[in-house]
C-alpha cells in the first residue's frame, strides 16, 4: 500500500507553512490568504492525492463534518424497518450537498441516556437527527442539545426542539375513515410500536378520533401493539383473530408490521379483502407488489429525511431558520387489500386500485 501523503508534504510542495495548509483545506473563514497561495495549496494537495485527516480537520475548524442519524431502535428492529432506507437516503443526500457524511447509529432505548450525550461529548458529530422519538427522550436530550443542534424526525410534546414530521394523527384518521366509508364497524388496530413512541401514540389517537367521529366507542380489545417488525404483526393479528365478535377490517399502522399480519391471515386461510379488509401505513415500495396489493397511507419518506438533513445542516451553520417545525402531508393510496371495489354498501371510488387522496387537514 502506498504511503499516505501528509500535510507537511503538501506544505513543502506549496512552499507554505503547515498551518496555512490546514486553513486552506479546511476553508477556515477570516484568514488573510492570497488567492495565489490558496491555489498553490489546492494544487499541491491534488498532486499528492492528499485528503485531510478527520481528526486534524476537527482541531482546526472545530467541526467533524459528520452528522449523526440516530434511530430509536435496536439493530434487529432497524434491519426489519423497510421504511428506513428511503428516509436515510434523503438525509444523506441533504448532508452530502454541504460536504457532510453521516454516522448511522441504531440506539436501543435502554442505552440512550449515555449514547446521545456521548455522540456530541466526544465530538463524533456536529449534530444529529433523532428518528422515532419517545416521550422519555425529553430528559435524555437535555445535555446533547446544550452542545450541538438536534433535529427530530417526529415530535416531542411540549418541546421546543426543531423537527420534521408527518401528520401521523391525520393519516391514521384518514385510513380508519376509509374503512368506515366501506361499511366496516368492527375495525381493529395494530400499532407500529408501543405508544411510548410519539408517532405510535399519534396514530392511535387518529384511529380513536375517526371512530368517535363516526359515533363508535373505542374498544381497547380491538388494539394490539406492534414492535416495528413483521413478526410482531403476525403475533398481533393472531391475537385479534381471537376477539369476539370478529373483526371485518384492521388498520395496521406500519407496512412492515402489516407484512406479518398478512402472513398470519394467509396461514389462517382468511381471505383478503372478502373476509378481512386491511389498510397499512408508510407505502414502502414492496407493498404495491404483494398479493393483494396493500392499501396504505403514503408518507414522503425521502422528503422526511431530506428535510431533516437540510434543517440540521442549516442549524449547524448558524443560518436563520424561519420554520424549524415542519409537518409533511400524507396520502391515502387505495389498492386491493381494503376491498374498496367489493363492498356492496359502499360507494365505489373511481379507479379504485390507484386512487390517491391528499390529506389537507
Amino acid at each position: 500500500m502506498a504511503k499516505r501523503a501528509t500535510a507537511r508534504e503538501v506544505a513543502d510542495r506549496a512552499g507554505v507553512s503547515r498551518t496555512t495548509v490546514s486553513f486552506v483545506l479546511n476553508n477556515v473563514a477570516g484568514m488573510r490568504i492570497s488567492e495565489d497561495t490558496r491555489q498553490a495549496v489546492l494544487q499541491a494537495a491534488l498532486d499528492l492525492d492528499y485528503h485531510p485527516d478527520a481528526t486534524a480537520r476537527r482541531m482546526v475548524s472545530g467541526r467533524t463534518k459528520m452528522l449523526g442519524f440516530v434511530l430509536n431502535q435496536n439493530v434487529d428492529q432497524a434491519l426489519a424497518d423497510q421504511f428506513l432506507p428511503q428516509v436515510l437516503t434523503g438525509f444523506s443526500q441533504a448532508a452530502a450537498a454541504l460536504g457532510y457524511k453521516v454516522l448511522f447509529e441504531p440506539i436501543p432505548p435502554e442505552g440512550a441516556d449515555s449514547a446521545y450525550a456521548q455522540l456530541v461529548r466526544e465530538r463524533h458529530v456536529d449534530g444529529f437527527a433523532l428518528s422515532g422519538p419517545r416521550h422519555d427522550d425529553a430528559a435524555r436530550l437535555r445535555e446533547p442539545v446544550q452542545n450541538a443542534p438536534v433535529v427530530l424526525l417526529g415530535q416531542l410534546p411540549n418541546s421546543s426542539l426543531p423537527f420534521v414530521d408527518v401528520d401521523n394523527q391525520g393519516g391514521a384518521a384518514l385510513a380508519t375513515n376509509h374503512l368506515l366509508s366501506l361499511g366496516h364497524r368492527r375495525i381493529g388496530l395494530i400499532t407500529n410500536a408501543q405508544p411510548v413512541y410519539t408517532a405510535s401514540a399519534d396514530r392511535l389517537a387518529g384511529y380513536r378520533q375517526a371512530l368517535e367521529s363516526a359515533g363508535l366507542p373505542f374498544d381497547p380489545e380491538l388494539v394490539r401493539y406492534g414492535n416495528f417488525t413483521p413478526q410482531s404483526g403476525t403475533q398481533a393479528m393472531n391475537e385479534l383473530l381471537g376477539v369476539k365478535p370478529g373483526l371485518t377490517a384492521v388498520f395496521v399502522a406500519s407496512d412492515t408490521v402489516a407484512l406479518g399480519a398478512l402472513q398470519c391471515l394467509r396461514r389462517q386461510q382468511v381471505r383478503i379483502p372478502s373476509d378481512m379488509a386491511l389498510v397499512g401505513f408508510d407505502d414502502i415500495p414492496l407493498v404495491e407488489f404483494i398479493d393483494p396489493p396493500l392499501t396504505t397511507v403514503r408518507l414522503p419518506a425521502f422528503g422526511l429525511g431530506w428535510g431533516a438533513g437540510d434543517l440540521l445542516t442549516r442549524l449547524i451553520s448558524g443560518d436563520s431558520v424561519e420554520n424549524p417545525r415542519v409537518i409533511l402531508e400524507t396520502e391515502l393510496v387505495v389498492r386491493e387489500s381494503c376491498g374498496a371495489d367489493r363492498q356492496p354498501n359502499a360507494p365505489t371510488p373511481p379507479d379504485a386500485e390507484s386512487e390517491e387522496v391528499t390529506l389537507t387537514e
